[in-house]
């Protein structure tokens, strides 16, 4: 043979060579490319590719990253992506928000430079993996033993005395608040008390009782007790002395005492019902008001009286007077009557 002819049969051979060359890669394009193991979280995807850089594996494969997220590679062809992590994390009170690259709590106070102090509590313990949207709180928590005074409110009783005229109070004994020396075990969280626990109780002042006498006697034939005169604008009580007023209105008036069922020696406002305590609707008649109460028969005076209480069945014009006794609330029963506003 020739060696003509043996360069022309390498030709065709190496021609040969390379057209099977061509039709390997022609029928298999990704027999150089890379297929890549992607975890993001819960999810695990292959993906086949001919890049060989990991975050332009990871934008083509739509999976790229923003913020503060990253990944890792592992031999090369697998990548996992850590998302950043949003969370709320409460200091002692304080609130801070935390991004986080999927660590655990403990990791990240340490990252953060928290110490946790003796007196601490934690949301979440420190092995407790880091989720987005989590609410972490640190707080501190105190348990003191204090003492303190605390009062005992006094009694006051009231007993019929016919020796004083009606109407009239006489304090025969004056009522004195007691005190207790308290020991309680009080919880502070971040410098606020949030619990107390009274442990003990040691009374080191007793209360007294205080004793007041209300008069059921007979009023005094020198003492008035005519009907005023009432002119416009201005009254003339059974005293001489002179009021004014400024406008009227007519209610159903109830006579009441403190034994009637529901009722007690405390009116609405915190006074102690008197012979003048009327009880009203306070949207129909404003607490404090003064008032002089006359029954329209004009047989029924009843005088000047404070709007200082309220009722479950006082409604609007209805009105409840204070008597003394049940048996001045029967002798009043019910009855029409004109009030007068006092100026």
């Amino acid at each position: 043979m020739t060696h003509a002819s043996s360069d022309r049969t390498l030709s065709i051979r190496m021609t040969a060579l390379s057209l099977a060359i061509l039709c390997i890669l022609l029928l298999c394009p990704t027999a150089f490319a890379r297929t890549y193991v992607i975890t993001d979280g819960d999810r695990t995807f292959t993906y086949t590719t001919f890049a060989t850089d990991p975050a332009e594996v990871l934008t083509q494969a739509g999976m790229a990253l923003s913020g503060q997220d990253s990944y890792t590679t592992v031999g090369g062809d697998t990548i996992t992506i850590c998302r950043a992590l949003e969370l709320n994390l409460f200091y002692h009170g304080k609130e801070i928000s935390v991004t986080s690259m999927g660590e655990t709590v403990g990791e990240l106070l340490s990252r953060l430079g928290l110490d946790i102090g003796a007196h601490d509590v934690l949301s979440h313990t420190p092995d407790t993996p880091v989720a987005d949207g989590m609410e972490l709180r640190i707080d501190s928590m105190v348990i003191r033993q204090e003492n303190y005074t605390a009062t005992i409110p006094h009694e006051i009783n009231y007993c019929a005395d016919p020796s004083l005229p009606r109407g009239r109070e006489e304090v025969y004994v004056p009522g004195q608040d007691g005190e207790l020396l308290c020991t309680a075990e009080v919880t502070y969280i971040n410098g606020a008390e949030t619990h107390r626990e009274i442990t003990d109780r040691k009374q080191t002042l007793a209360p007294v009782t205080e004793i007041i006498g209300q008069g059921t006697g007979e009023v005094p034939q020198d003492e008035p007790s005519t009907m005023p005169v009432i002119r416009d604008g201005y009254i003339i009580m059974p005293s001489g002395e002179v009021v004014t007023y400024y406008k009227t209105d007519n209610v159903t008036a109830t006579g009441y005492t403190h034994t009637d069922a529901g009722c007690d020696m405390i009116t609405s406002t915190g006074t102690t019902v008197h012979y003048g305590t009327a009880a009203v609707d306070p949207r129909f008649i404003p607490y404090g008001t003064r008032m002089l109460i006359v029954s329209h028969d004009g047989e029924r005076y009843y005088g000047i009286a404070t709007a200082e209480d309220c009722g479950g069945a006082i409604k609007r014009d209805r009105m409840d007077l204070y008597f003394p006794t049940y048996q001045e609330c029967i002798e009043f029963g019910r009855r029409r009557c004109t009030i007068y506003f006092l100026g």
